[in-house]
């Protein structure tokens, strides 16, 4: 007499039913950025940004990082040094300026913006020149400088909206980079939980 197979539990059927720990889009969008983050050659900070529609569909992707066709062995990465021109600043281009210009055929007019660092004043006039309605963001390690005040002025000004996400949390963040707790990957000292 053949006996039935004992390792079979009646649970197999829970494939049926789809699984309830998937990412949301908004993780899912914050991921993607974190991810194009790791392309950055920076090694004090790298950010990723994720332009999305509103079909929810990926239209641009940008990281930091040297201008196409300058050889980054050739250029400064310091965050800072007697002379300006010796540092990365005059010469690396924002996460938030690569996503822009590295769309796909389709328009980011009305498309959300998903990056780690809150931009810049100069990335804000980007967005706001490219039509972006929104920008999330999970960190605003800078939001006191001159810079992020103006930046914060434009977008309201344009009616671009900004929030903060916390959507992606340090445990996770920390959990997906192997649990190094030394280079961080959106911006290098200071945005993990309680410090932005």
């Amino acid at each position: 007499e053949m006996q039935e197979d004992e390792g079979h539990t009646g649970q197999e059927n829970n494939t049926s039913c789809k699984r309830e720990d998937y990412l949301e889009w908004p993780d899912y969008f914050m991921a993607v950025a974190f991810l194009s983050a790791q392309r950055s050659k920076d090694p004090s900070s790298q950010v990723g940004a994720c332009i999305v529609n509103q079909e929810n569909k990926i239209v641009g992707i940008g990281y930091n990082g040297m201008p196409n066709g300058c050889d980054d062995d050739q250029l400064p990465w310091s965050r800072s040094a007697d002379d300006r021109l010796d540092t990365k600043y005059p010469y690396v281009c924002h996460a938030e300026l690569n996503a822009i210009m590295n769309k796909n055929s389709a328009d980011v007019k009305g498309c959300t913006m998903y990056v780690a660092l809150f931009p810049c004043n100069e990335c804000a006039k980007l967005i706001i020149q490219a039509g972006l309605k929104e920008v999330i963001y999970i960190c605003d390690k800078y939001h006191h400088t001159p810079e992020m005040t103006a930046s914060r002025r434009l977008l309201h000004m344009a009616g671009v909206q900004f929030r903060l996400t916390t959507t992606i949390t340090t445990t996770w963040h920390q959990s997906w980079r192997g649990g190094n707790k030394g280079v961080d990957s959106i911006g290098g000292d200071g945005c993990r939980e309680g410090a932005s």
